[in-house]
């Protein structure tokens, strides 16, 4: 079997607003099919709808980007050999086309105004018409003879002429043959000069030697059009591959409107690392190397990579088992890695509070790493260690036991003699506490975990005093003491 030919793939989202995560969805496999063939990953910028940008959307695109490891190896930030890579830089490269297909017969100026077009739909739609879209009125016409006619506007768009033998069926790598609906006669250049998506991303895909357009299965029914241009204006077809949609549990398509979590932004301020995020985005497009081998690195992503392997149903947008994920990656990494990764994340929140110890958080981190689902876990766990006073709450106050006053006699006496490690400190108060006392091992501690951390759940307690020492936790311990 040969190799593939080096493919150069692309993604080429809007900057009108938060990256939505299927950008890096696409991104992810875009780059890993660029990485399989020994090719190229290209991000373009399709900013032709001037209405709807984002101020500082385009930058939010490359940061997330290179944040997931899903950097582009050619972009507008990048430059390259193809580009300009933001359409609106690329204006007249689009002109010659237009006239070219015109000039041809393939498409025809339009002066219809958006009243007329509103009225067409309106009585299309009442009279449940079997064909819809525009009806050619101004197909043949000069621009004199048409503005004799009603609903006429000055500046007029430019329509693609769809022939009745248009191509409806098309090979697609994930999914075999596919047929798509009769198309209308799309508008290629709009009024304002500007391209439509439709005939930009043919021209663009053309001309920075795009081989394989991986997108949305939304993009099946546009098919055929782009198939008409690439053939009209004698351009070699690329391939397609047309992935599945990304759905929410109730299986409706997953949308910034409804679900936070289509924000792409939205999870590195939740505080998942961008390790997990990317497995997360590989397992719902694509079944484990292995059964039951969630777990897998995107250079084990490429290696194992074939596009007959691709979900074609909508894979449901589980966060449960993300937040699986990110626990393990937490877990995975070494505690100077960890402990960075915390500080950044608040810093980038701008909830870092400087007066912290960061070597004693370092230290600390281990207590709570097995517990951490997000980067913002760690912090409210180990409070009580960095701060100088702990405020005991009023839950806690009301689980101390009867006996909490002798529990505590008795801890103090312990703690002001014993070595102050883990291990003595723990060894110390069970023989006074559970051996000579008698009290229950699953009680013994409470109010000590309480006096020292001000809560009933807590990192492992005798560790806990040896961070904080023993000054400090004796102090802590007589103050809840002196309060009973």
């Amino acid at each position: 079997m040969t190799a593939p030919l080096p493919a150069r793939t692309r993604v080429a989202p809007s900057p009108t607003g938060d990256p939505h995560v299927g950008t890096a969805f696409m991104a992810l496999f875009d780059k890993a099919w660029a990485a399989k063939t020994g090719g190229s990953f290209v991000l373009r910028i399709e900013d032709t709808d001037q209405n709807r940008l984002v101020e500082g959307s385009e930058q939010q695109i490359y940061d997330t980007l290179e944040w997931l490891g899903l950097s582009p190896d050619e972009s507008p930030a990048k430059g390259g050999d193809f580009g300009p890579y933001r359409q609106s830089e690329r204006l007249e490269t689009y002109r010659p086309y237009v006239e070219q297909l015109v000039a041809d017969g393939h498409a025809y100026y339009c002066w219809c105004s958006s009243e007329r077009l509103s009225e067409l739909r309106k009585e299309q739609e009442a009279s449940k018409a079997a064909k819809t879209g525009y009806d050619r009125l101004c197909h043949g016409m000069t621009r004199e003879e048409r503005a004799k006619l009603p609903g006429f506007t000055e500046t007029p768009v430019v329509r693609m002429l769809v022939p009745d033998d248009a191509p409806l069926t098309f090979t697609d790598i994930i999914r075999g043959e596919v047929k798509a609906p009769f198309p209308d006669d799309q508008v290629i250049l709009k009024a304002d000069g500007f391209p439509t998506y439709h005939l930009a991303v043919v021209v663009d895909d053309h001309l920075m030697g795009i081989t394989t357009v991986v997108r949305g299965e939304e993009w099946i029914s546009s098919t055929p059009k782009h198939l008409l241009l690439y053939r009209w204006l004698g351009f070699p077809e690329p391939q397609y591959a047309h992935m599945p949609l990304l759905r929410n549990t109730d299986k409706s398509k997953i949308s910034k409107r409804r679900n936070p979590a289509a924000r792409l932004m939205w999870f590195r301020e939740q505080g998942y690392l961008p390790e997990a995020v990317r497995n997360f985005l590989q397992l719902l497009g694509y079944p484990p190397a292995e059964d039951g081998q969630e777990v897998a690195t995107f250079d084990e992503f490429v290696a194992a990579f074939a596009w007959d392997k691709v979900a074609t149903t909508g894979p449901v947008f589980d966060v449960k088992k993300l937040d699986w994920l990110n626990g393990h990656y937490i877990r995975s990494l070494g505690t100077d890695e960890l402990t960075r990764r915390i500080v950044a994340f608040h810093t980038e929140r701008g909830d870092w509070d400087e007066m912290i110890d960061v070597d004693l958080l370092r230290r600390a981190v281990p207590l709570v790493s097995e517990r951490m689902v997000l980067l913002g876990d760690a912090l409210p766990k180990l409070h009580f260690l960095l701060t100088d006073e702990v405020v005991i709450d009023d839950d806690a106050r009301a689980a101390l036991p009867d006996n909490a006053a002798a529990v505590l006699d008795a801890g103090l006496g312990v703690l002001e003699g014993v070595p102050f490690d883990a291990e003595s400190i723990q060894a110390g108060l069970r023989a006074k506490l559970v051996e000579e006392m008698g009290i229950k091992a699953k009680f013994a501690f409470g109010p000590l975990r309480i006096g020292l951390t001000g809560s009933k759940v807590s990192p492992p307690l005798f560790e806990s005093m040896e961070l904080l020492g023993r000054e400090a936790t004796l102090a802590r311990l007589k103050g809840l003491r002196d309060s009973l």
